[in-house]
């Protein structure tokens, strides 16, 4: 299959289903919680069941993907993430909100190891590291989008919603049309892998590191924006703007590959952290100056779409015969560490208030600098590592 031809409609699935569906909550909580009566610690625990549901979506997803195929399980994430962007437009109360955000949650899931398999099956070798890369941009461009379209609409937060559903619909009918059914090509064959770590040597600094990482950047993606809010210096479309920069910035994140290959993968994990950390850092010290926090959201935007991509490449690399393992793990367990982290992050605010709270979890990321990868002689694990960076 010629590339752009898979990964055109796997950006704009990756981009409604986790810029749209998924992380835009954090932009538009501050109405939502206005309309909706929602104090921090119930934002928060609504916030936790994106992830919560992502975590069982992954896991369903990596196992029915070997029977079902990617274009089936694709086509999933498609409709749940229509369905509950929807359900999250038309919510009268927390909830219905709360359904479609376990709906908008499980989508994201559902899409990432289809798609890694889809490029397996219908890309060829020397081009899946550029494939990869690309459909996984997709992410930011939601942001972008998600930024934009809250620019235009600050305060209507369920007509935004009901236009992503729109946009879903249009990513939905998009993959139908491209993506081959496996069922009707009978060379087409999925190798059952072993859903393991038990044994695995570096699985657990691997585990260790992805879940301190997603409590780390939990608060940042569900309170953020109500931070700024909070000040009271900023105006609609110029909280807006602190999303669309987080997600131009994110692009950057890209370049991961290249510092890895060039510096290892230790010293860009440890700078990964340490930018994260920054601009959590960086946002509780003066949340009132637009100079500052939008450092901020290009420092986080950079370091979160870096350190995803870093991890992956250290999941591949521990998990050396299964690479789908390898991806699935971390990014399982980064999930799970926001599903703790956001549920945490709203008690803490609603107790201590915002700038403790992001000193704590920026503190948080300091710590995962301790637990990443050894540095390790050179092996066959790199060059299976190099097929899922950018081309250089």
């Amino acid at each position: 299959m010629k590339m752009s031809k898979l990964v055109f409609p796997g950006i704009t699935m990756i981009a409604v289903t986790y810029g749209l569906a998924r992380f835009s909550y954090g932009l538009l909580l501050p109405n939502i919680s206005h309309d909706l009566a929602m104090s921090p610690s119930t934002s928060g625990t609504i916030s936790s069941l994106f992830y919560l549901s992502y975590c069982f979506a992954i896991i369903l997803a990596t196992v029915l993907t070997i029977n079902k195929g990617p274009r089936v399980m694709i086509l999933i994430a498609g409709a749940l993430a229509i369905v509950g962007l929807i359900i999250m437009g038309v919510s009268p109360n927390v909830w219905l909100l709360g359904f479609g955000v376990l709906l908008a949650g499980a989508s994201t899931g559902f899409a990432s190891p289809p798609y890694g398999t889809a490029i397996t099956l219908w890309i060829e070798n020397r081009k899946q590291g550029i494939a990869n890369t690309w459909i996984n941009s997709g992410t930011s461009i939601g942001l972008v989008l998600s930024g934009i379209g809250a620019i235009f609409l600050a305060s209507e937060w369920r007509v935004i919603y009901l236009v992503y559903a729109f946009i879903g619909v249009i990513a939905f009918m998009w993959n139908a049309k491209v993506l081959p059914r496996t069922d009707s090509e009978p060379y087409v064959t999925f190798q059952k892998g072993k859903f393991s770590v038990k044994g695995v040597k570096g699985s657990a600094p691997l585990i260790i590191s992805s879940t301190t990482l997603g409590i780390s950047t939990a608060a940042f993606w569900t309170f953020a924006i109500g931070f700024i809010e909070s000040t009271g210096a900023y105006s609609g479309w110029q909280l807006s703007l602190f999303w669309v920069i987080l997600g131009v910035f994110g692009l950057l994140g890209g370049f991961s590959g290249s510092l890895i290959e060039r510096f290892g993968l230790p010293f860009a994990y440890k700078w990964g952290c340490l930018i994260i950390s920054v601009a959590s850092f960086l946002l509780a010290w003066h949340p009132e100056q637009w100079s500052v926090s939008y450092f901020s959201a290009a420092l986080f935007g950079i370091s979160y779409i870096f350190i995803t991509g870093l991890l992956m490449v250290w999941g591949i690399k521990v998990f050396i015969t299964n690479a789908s393992l390898g991806i699935g793990t971390p990014f399982l367990l980064l999930a799970v560490g926001q599903v703790f982290g956001s549920l945490f992050a709203g008690i803490i605010i609603d107790i201590a208030g915002f700038v403790p709270t992001f000193v704590v979890y920026g503190s948080m990321g300091m710590i995962s600098i301790m637990l990443g990868p050894r540095e390790t002689k050179n092996t066959s694990a790199d060059k299976i590592n190099h097929e899922y960076l950018p081309s250089q």
